[in-house]
């Protein structure tokens, strides 16, 4: 079961889960890649986090809340963990078995409770109470990796930045514009054959990996980029 593996390790299965279903997947040419470019940014203008907040503050609680957890649930547990905890300053206070209540339904949500309470206090002893908005302060915070903290400054910034979760792991591997074993290495490939306009395209692969380039029975047949998938003969359509 999921809950007997720490974060880390979950994320190591489904990459490798996912390598297992793409292995010696045909690359995408330099056409191609522009190709699905254009698609995408035609078929996803203003595509922005689903995430609900309302500053930098919540907008980062619920981007750490996120991973490995639907943007679905974690806009169900925010609404209450923001109205007892409004600010960084309650945060770091908080009673962790409390944060841990109010966010349980959440995947991963000891650790993450920890996370989001040491982030807080960070962010007062380090930031002088405000955060940080650079990848690597950012990323000096607990629980903050460098997805986390791209996906902050693309959504906050408009940062034309790359990151890489599941879905964009997933989707550019599928359509062979990547064929890195790791999520890091993916960014770089997809920032490097992209060029720019990567933070719309990484909002853009999200949304389509989350409802059409499904992890499991993926919609090919409405598929506006099937002409161009590299992988579509390996799932029932």
């Amino acid at each position: 079961m999921i809950c007997k593996y720490n974060l880390s390790h979950f994320k190591e299965l489904n990459i490798k889960f996912v390598m297992n279903k793409i292995e010696n997947i045909k690359k995408s040419t330099p056409e191609e890649i522009e190709e699905i470019k254009s698609i995408l940014l035609k078929e996803y203008p203003n595509s922005v986090t689903e995430l609900k907040y309302k500053n930098l503050y919540q907008l980062l609680i619920s981007v750490m809340l996120s991973a490995q957890c639907t943007d679905k649930r974690v806009n169900i547990i925010t609404p209450a963990l923001f109205k007892k905890y409004p600010t960084v300053v309650e945060l770091a206070n908080a009673n962790l078995d409390e944060v841990k209540e109010l966010i349980k339904s959440c995947s991963f949500f000891n650790n993450k409770a920890k996370n989001i309470i040491k982030m807080a206090q960070q962010v007062i002893d380090n930031f002088n109470s405000k955060i940080p908005l650079n990848q690597k302060d950012l990323m000096s915070l607990a629980g903050v990796g460098q997805k986390t903290a791209n996906v902050v400054m693309i959504e906050y910034l408009g940062e034309d930045i790359m990151a890489v979760d599941t879905h964009v792991f997933r989707v550019s591997h599928r359509l062979g514009i990547s064929s890195a074993k790791s999520a890091i290495k993916t960014e770089e490939e997809l920032t490097k054959k992209f060029k720019n306009n990567l933070h719309q395209l990484h909002q853009a692969m999200v949304l389509f990996g989350r409802y059409r380039c499904k992890a499991i029975n993926p919609k090919c047949n409405e598929c506006f980029l099937a002409h161009l998938c590299k992988s579509r003969d390996r799932f029932k359509v």
